[in-house]
């Protein structure tokens, strides 16, 4: 980034803008407002004296603009380092190494202790010149700081995970394999099905993993084929009662006529299954599911389709209502990484949908989510 000429420090003519909203140089050529910026700048000309401090760094030092500009840099912004030494003392940007072009970003301290990321840009007229203006870039840590919190929090929910279904595997196996034929056919049968089991739990949470890596990345594939929603959820049904569970339990009711819709219908299946799974384990009594035509939540498409999954449980407390689509959220102690809902969330979102979560008319717990029918253009 370079930066131009600008009015001496301090200096300002009547009628005109602060300083600190003054765009030196380039950014002014091309019409952009410091203060637009998302990030903290802060430049110093030749001499070392601040001549632009726009908001954010306002924001982030606590720092006011006109208590900053025309001061020498080092007073307007005492950065030092982690290990308490002062940084522009350190780096000596103006009396270094000519051929230094800037620092990289790095975590610095502001006084009271605060972390910063500070990088710098050293702008010259030629390349071993002296320095004409000195760019300071500054990010706050605390976004960076919660998605690092967030992904250890991740690395030890999967090792917690992980280890307790890798620990029956292995003691299982070690076992047949010691001892195989102390075991009747009826006791290896039972150990194998043991083993087998975790090993699906084991498939199915690095499933999970790679749903969250793609989401959080954006990667997440949709494959668009025409999809009966209604279908889909019958077929979860039937699967549940053929596992024991009372046919009566369930009620799917369709609004005919339903638009056309277009979907990956195995994403559409895992939502499915991840709102019927809480529903059966967390909820109780009658669980309806309403599968409607209704507005699209996509601009410039007239309809969509609305699924509603509910129960007569004892619900979700209020004050949780706005967690539940976030990492680790468990509504019970029944078990479960909390990762579930995340993802369904990721998916409906990565079909240009919507989905809310709110109270049953019984009581117990609704998720509502709305796809658009997203019809290829060749059908419209």
């Amino acid at each position: 980034m370079s930066v131009g000429t600008s009015s001496a420090p301090g200096a300002q003519d009547a009628g005109s803008p602060p300083a600190a909203s003054r765009p030196p140089g380039d950014l002014a050529d091309i019409g952009i407002d410091p203060d637009m910026l998302p990030d903290g700048l802060v430049v110093a000309d030749e001499e070392g004296r601040v001549v632009c401090f726009n908001a954010a760094a306002e924001r982030i030092t606590a720092v006011r603009a006109r208590d900053a500009l025309g001061q020498p840099l080092e007073k307007a912004l005492p950065l030092e380092d982690l290990e308490g030494r002062r940084w522009w003392q350190l780096t000596d940007p103006y009396g270094g190494l000519a051929i230094r072009v800037g620092q990289p970003e790095r975590n610095l301290l502001l006084p009271g202790g605060r972390e910063v990321l500070v990088s710098a840009r050293y702008v010259r007229t030629r390349p071993t010149g002296p320095l004409r203006r000195l760019v300071v870039t500054l990010r706050d840590t605390e976004a960076r700081r919660r998605t690092e919190r967030s992904h250890a929090e991740l690395i030890a929910t999967v090792a917690h995970e992980l280890r307790s279904p890798l620990t029956s595997v292995k003691g299982f196996t070690a076992t047949l394999l010691a001892k195989w034929e102390r075991f009747t056919d009826d006791q290896k049968r039972l150990m194998l099905e043991t083993v087998d089991a975790d090993a699906d739990r084991v498939t199915r949470l690095i499933a999970e993993l790679l749903d969250i890596s793609r989401i959080d990345s954006g990667r997440l594939e949709i494959r668009r084929q025409p999809v009966d929603i209604g279908a889909a959820v019958g077929r979860h049904i039937q699967a549940y009662v053929a596992a024991g569970q009372p046919a009566d339990r369930f009620l799917l009711r369709v609004q005919q006529p339903l638009p056309d819709l277009w979907a990956d219908p195995d994403k559409i299946d895992q939502v499915l299954s991840n709102l019927l799974e809480n529903a059966v384990r967390h909820g109780e009594g009658t669980v309806t599911i309403d599968v409607t035509a209704t507005a699209s939540p996509r601009e410039g498409e007239d309809i969509g389709t609305s699924v509603t999954v509910s129960d007569e449980g004892p619900g979700i407390p209020e004050e949780s209502m706005n967690r539940v689509f976030t990492r680790f959220w468990r509504g019970s102690k029944r078990g479960g990484t909390g990762l579930g809902l995340y993802i369904v969330k990721g998916i409906v979102e990565a079909h240009g949908g919507t989905i809310t979560v709110g109270r049953a008319p019984g009581a117990g717990a609704e998720f509502r989510f709305t796809l658009p029918v997203s019809a290829p253009a060749y059908l419209a």
